[in-house]
């Protein structure tokens, strides 16, 4: 089992910044991917980015260019940094962590971010 703990969400106005931090714990050895989900009510969960061991990254179109996901495997750790945020950001964002190829297994509780304009 793998275990989950975001961090760092909040209320902040339009055009600021938050960054979001996932510690992973527990059985990781096979994790390859790990990622940030976003989701508002009545939606589906979406995805934000994600990244690789290697860190390969991979972002939403309507992120690119404001959110870097990064990782530090040493520390077991996924940060997104968020820039020149949006309201249309407010959601409660999910770290996620899997095998390579396969779907997200592992899945933190969530943190409000909240994006006032």
């Amino acid at each position: 089992q793998v275990q989950l703990v975001e961090s760092g969400g909040g209320l902040v106005q339009a055009g600021g910044s938050l960054l979001l931090s996932c510690a992973a714990s527990g059985s990781i050895g096979s994790i390859n991917n790990m990622g940030w989900y976003r989701q508002v009510p009545g939606n589906q969960r979406e995805l934000v980015a994600d990244i690789t061991r290697g860190d390969s990254t991979n972002y939403a179109d309507s992120v690119k260019g404001r959110f870097t996901i990064s990782r530090d495997n040493a520390k077991n750790m996924v940060y997104l940094q968020m820039n020149t945020l949006k309201p249309e950001d407010t959601g409660v964002y999910y770290c996620a962590a899997g095998e390579a190829g396969k779907p997200y297994d592992y899945w933190g509780q969530g943190t409000q971010v909240t994006v006032s304009s």
